[in-house]
């Protein structure tokens, strides 16, 4: 038998590999170059059209603790990116193109995967459905029909490239914040309140591009256009992207007033990102308003922002248990088309679509792995949230199952005994003060949520 994937993006490529390795034969249908996207600059697999950072490797970290979890299930794109990584602080930050590459060769190196370029019209019988944002609306308008509910629809925006030549290394520093990483990873553009000032008020000016779909934005929170930050308060970028803490210059010591960070996009450092700084500003607008930027006056835009269409399924609505169709069909859906924000998190639905579509196959039930692990606390959330109000959403542990009231303090801090949890909704005022010498409760709770669920993931596997 074989079974289809629809899309060659990570959640795609994921699920893909996935069904190969046991022993499925998967036919990838891509629908590039023959159609193309507003976004994607290749026709390879596994392209990366927005940010070139997976984020945090750091086991404290949401994302972290997912990369762990899909890395423990075989991951095969986790490794790719490793290899293609460049400096980036605390985060798996890739050479984008360097990584597309290795990606678009291990997928086609795999005896067992075909891949078809063509447009997909309709659901396949039995297969994985992993399209992205850039859905075509054909395939939108089946998936819509098969759902019986409407896809809903928001806006991404990309963040500018500027080269490294253009730059000026006399006002930038070099430097990660807190020190991460080599503690140097990041170039920094430092700002006083005088320029921060006239920064906002030269952003919330500009000539921004409207479409008719844009009367009523739903932005995904965790990715706002850099000039509706501005808009929504003076302080919100200095609290989001522009913020200064831990950037202290090298020289006087001292923290600027706001700070604009760029983030290498390939191993040679000649392309530097601008972080957090997604936009929708015409063209003309971004190179006047972000050679503002001091460090930026001569910038040189190796690609400027952009807007791309995100289509995402209300999956509490529309889809059964594991992301797969209500109507016992073997199809799974997967990636951010299931409202699931971020390339680890895509990964990962791929990869347990992939997974589960294979235990599907030979008469076995889907498994979810349970909410006290990140993967399984994701896959609750798209299953359970309020179908009324769903939004896209990323990996945080918020989406953990609560620790019980009372739970040992974590060995792996150094201190010993038992902590009394908050309960949600609790009130700080009540809570016991920690013992002089020990680490504060934060860090003592994130550290409990992940060794429970490094151990509740492992009991999980083995079940598999």
């Amino acid at each position: 038998m074989t079974v289809t994937v629809v899309g060659g993006g990570l959640a795609g490529c994921e699920a893909a590999w996935a069904l190969a390795e046991r022993g499925i034969d998967v036919t990838i249908v891509e629908m590039r170059p023959v159609v193309r996207t507003a976004a994607h600059q290749t026709d390879r697999l596994g392209e990366l059209v927005c940010s070139n950072s997976f984020k945090s490797v750091e086991l404290q970290n949401a994302h972290g603790l997912l990369k762990a979890e899909i890395r423990d299930l075989g991951s095969v794109l986790l490794p790719l990116a490793d290899e293609a990584r460049v400096p980036g602080g605390a985060a798996l930050a890739v050479d984008r193109d360097v990584f597309s590459q290795l990606v678009h060769a291990k997928i086609n190196s795999h005896p067992r995967i075909t891949v078809t370029r063509k447009e997909a019209t309709s659901i396949p019988d039995a297969g994985v459905v992993a399209t992205g944002p850039l859905t075509s609306s054909s395939l939108a308008d089946a998936i819509k029909t098969r759902l019986g509910s409407d896809a809903l629809a928001f806006f991404d925006a990309i963040a500018p490239i500027v080269s490294t030549e253009s730059l000026d290394h006399d006002v930038l520093y070099a430097k990660s914040r807190w020190g991460k990483g080599e503690g140097d990873d990041y170039l920094n553009s430092p700002m006083n309140k005088e320029q921060y000032e006239g920064f906002m008020d030269a952003l919330t000016a500009a000539d921004q591009f409207h479409g008719h779909e844009f009367d009523d934005i739903a932005y995904f929170e965790g990715c706002l256009p850099v000039e509706e930050m501005a808009k929504r308060g003076r302080e919100t970028a200095r609290f989001g992207p522009m913020k200064p803490i831990g950037l202290h210059h090298p020289v006087s010591g001292l923290e600027p007033y706001a700070a604009v960070q760029l983030r290498r996009e390939d191993k040679a450092a000649q392309m530097w990102n601008l972080v957090g700084f997604q936009t929708r500003l015409r063209i003309p607008e971004q190179a006047k308003v972000f050679r503002m930027i001091p460090g930026l006056e001569k910038a040189e835009f190796l690609r400027y922002g952009s807007i791309h269409r995100n289509s995402y399924i209300n999956a509490p609505a529309s889809l059964g248990p594991g992301l797969m169709v209500k109507d016992g069909a073997p199809v799974f859906f997967a990636g951010q088309l299931t409202g699931v924000e971020g390339y680890t998190e895509s990964i990962a639905t791929g990869l347990l679509a992939g997974i589960n579509l294979a235990r599907v196959l030979v008469g076995d039930e889907p498994l979810v792995p349970p909410a006290t692990t990140m993967l399984g606390g994701l896959y609750r959330y798209l299953a359970e949230a309020d179908p009324k109000h769903f939004q896209p959403m990323n990996a945080n542990f918020g989406l953990l199952e609560p620790l019980p009231l009372d739970s040992p303090v974590p060995s792996s801090l150094g201190v010993t005994g038992t902590r009394h949890v908050d309960s949600p909704g609790e009130s700080r005022r009540h809570l016991d003060r920690a013992p002089k010498g020990r680490v504060e409760r934060k860090d003592e709770k994130k550290q409990l949520l992940v060794d429970r669920a490094r151990a509740d993931f492992a009991s999980w596997r083995a079940a598999l």
